[in-house]
């Protein structure tokens, strides 16, 4: 089959394809797998209950239930619920944003698919527009969203190593580039792959570099507050009319339902509802509907902070020490986990690739993901810390993590051994 440009560039190999065939692997296969390498979130026995609850009383309303399931909503999504957002938003933190400045998509990578290639791209005076990641690793499932090729100018990270096998990165400023082709900034917060948390100082600094230069300052919050709110840091959630903010109803739990949420000034909402329009008609209303009284009471902030954020936090603290036990006699380092829900493993000198690791975890029933599909637009031979690192969920089952992570460090020690 011969494929358009645009065909090329979606068929072919990529970091987040082979994370979702490996999760799509796993789900049909024989073999019992630890699957370390995902990004579902966990099973969370209550919020799963008041979830089914939400849902019992949509089907059991007959009014409810035909307006979930039988209308379009409009491109922007479901008033009702994008209303809710709007009360809690200014209650909680004081936004003064108004029904324009939100929309809905079918799931944040359908929203940054939108926003890159929106902002980003070859332009009328034959550059390229690029996007700035001022800290990677980054998010895998940017790497490829863009339609062309040469998207992203990225910068190395400030590594500080701490106590306790641990370390931490953060934005090297002076690196920064004053590049007029630069059409954004995006951070994540906290990020995946990593679990780092920006300081309200760093992203208060991106935030004044973004309005020097005339450009938006996205923020990808699909793990922070305040929901899902998987973070163990005493951080303040900002916006302004230059932040485009990113949330999702994913990490709650809800991954099915693909919804996310764009907040942004209106010049960006209309924009992507006009994308919205032509490439969804409307994006899908269910997890809107399920999720606006549980905005509407609240409900949803008393669950993340009480119910969510225990929940991960208690996790990450066992995979960590599960790591440091295993990892004893050698150098090894975890990112400082201060959210989301992945560990962050770096292995200086490792004498084998972590491609060569991750074919040997694979083949032991263990799938993480290797860190060098988390430094989009970093090409250095010379800068081995790509091929040092790892990415390993501590969502699933305790059992399967700590028997993951034991069959890691195994294999760190077997390369070591045979040098």
């Amino acid at each position: 089959m011969k494929y358009s440009r645009f065909g090329d560039k979606f068929t072919r190999h990529s970091g987040i394809s082979q994370l979702m065939d490996d999760f799509a692997h796993t789900l049909t296969g024989d073999q019992p797998v630890k699957m370390l390498g995902g990004g579902n979130p966990g099973l969370i026995p209550e919020a799963v209950e008041r979830y089914r609850d939400a849902m019992a009383d949509i089907v059991n309303d007959s009014a409810a239930f035909a307006q979930a399931f039988s209308n379009y909503d409009t491109p922007q999504g479901r008033f009702s619920f994008i209303d809710a957002l709007v009360d809690l938003l200014n209650e909680e933190f004081n936004w003064g944003v108004t029904r324009r400045n939100i929309m809905l998509t079918n799931g944040s990578q359908n929203a940054f698919f939108f926003l890159f290639n929106l902002l980003a791209g070859p332009s009328s005076d034959g550059g390229l527009r690029k996007i700035l990641l001022p800290l990677t690793p980054e998010y895998v499932g940017y790497a490829d969203l863009a339609v062309d090729d040469d998207f992203f100018e990225s910068e190395k990270p400030i590594i500080d190593v701490l106590d306790d096998r641990t370390f931490k990165y953060r934005v090297d400023f002076n690196a920064l580039p004053d590049d007029p082709q630069i059409a954004a900034i995006c951070v994540s917060r906290p990020t995946n792959p990593t679990g780092n948390v920006l300081s309200d100082e760093e992203v208060a600094h991106l935030d004044d570099i973004a309005r020097a230069r005339g450009i938006p300052l996205i923020v990808d919050n699909a793990y922070g507050a305040p929901f899902p709110n998987i973070i163990n840091s005493a951080v303040k959630p900002t916006w302004n009319d230059n932040t485009v903010m990113c949330m999702s109803l994913s990490k709650l739990g809800l991954p099915a339902l693909r919804t996310g949420i764009v907040i942004a000034n209106e010049t960006i909402i209309d924009a992507m509802s006009s994308l919205n329009a032509v490439v969804n008609l409307s994006p899908g209303g269910l997890g809107a509907s399920l999720m606006t009284q549980m905005v509407r009471d609240r409900s949803i902030l008393t669950l993340s902070e009480h119910v969510i954020q225990p929940f991960y936090a208690r996790k990450a603290a066992h995979a960590q020490a599960c790591f440091n036990e295993v990892m004893d006699g050698i150098e090894a380092y975890c990112h400082v986990p201060e959210g989301a829900i992945f560990l962050w493993f770096w292995f200086p000198g490792l004498p084998v690739p972590v491609g060569e690791l991750y074919e040997r975890l694979k083949k032991r029933g263990v799938l993480v993901v290797p860190g060098h599909y988390f430094f989009p637009g970093i090409d250095d031979p010379d800068w081995p810390h790509p091929r040092e690192c790892i990415r390993v969920s501590y969502a699933p089952d305790d059992r399967d993590v700590e028997a993951g992570i034991r069959i890691i460090g195994e294999e760190v020690h077997r390369a070591w051994q045979e040098g």
